[in-house]
């Protein structure tokens, strides 16, 4: 039996992988959750703390956008069986050029506080544009709305300085991802037409590949 643990995306709650169906006696599905960060906590310590959370040896870990960073970082820390990431990047150097700029000029720090107060902006930034109308599913899927855990996760998620991509990463990202747009990445799977929450979008796609990909060495 596979034990898969799946991390959502920035902000988000467990519930966007709800479409996620794989064989029961194939594979046991765990849902990661964030947690909120110490006082400048840095995502490595942060990371350490949600392997806390792993209850299992030699897991798949799967991790969404900001998930994904995440993932990769506690797979410093654990012996995992394959890691895979989803709507994400593997290095520093797949960020867009406008985060680039914010990291370099740190327009991160001033992030608005009320952003986390305004779920329709709070989607825009973790979500993405496309589902900008759809203020229901906002509410449905991001929960996260700590004002600390917000300018935490986008510093973090700006300043990631991970310079190469972990050996034998599985990376699944869409061509028509706002977020992170497919011309900055390199060496992934390419889903036509999958956006920023294909998890969602896509969900069929994941059921069809999701296990081969676990189970092929």
């Amino acid at each position: 039996m596979t034990h898969m643990y799946l991390m959502p995306g920035m902000a988000a709650n467990p519930s966007i992988f709800e479409h996620i169906i794989l064989p029961k006696d194939r594979v046991t599905v765990h849902r990661l959750e964030w947690i909120v960060p110490n006082s400048k906590e840095s995502i490595e310590d942060y990371a350490l703390r949600m392997t806390a959370f792993v209850k299992h040896s030699d897991i798949v870990l799967l991790g969404v956008s900001f998930g994904g960073v995440i993932v990769q970082e506690m797979a410093k820390h654990i012996k995992v069986q394959k890691l895979i990431i989803v709507s994400s990047v593997k290095s520093k150097h797949e960020l867009p050029r406008r985060m680039k700029l914010s990291r370099k000029l740190k327009l991160y720090k001033i992030l608005p506080t009320r952003l986390v107060e305004d779920i329709d902006t709070l989607a825009k930034y973790a979500l993405g544009e496309s589902v900008k109308h759809r203020v229901a599913l906002y509410q449905k899927y991001l929960s996260m709305n700590d004002r600390h855990y917000m300018r935490w996760a986008v510093e973090n998620m700006i300043c990631w300085d991970q310079e190469n991509p972990p050996e034998g990463i599985i990376h699944i990202h869409g061509d028509a991802d706002a977020v992170f747009p497919k011309r900055y990445i390199e060496s992934c799977i390419t889903i036509p037409g999958g956006t920023h929450i294909m998890i969602l979008t896509k969900a069929k796609w994941f059921n069809k590949n999701l296990l081969q990909l676990i189970e092929n060495d």
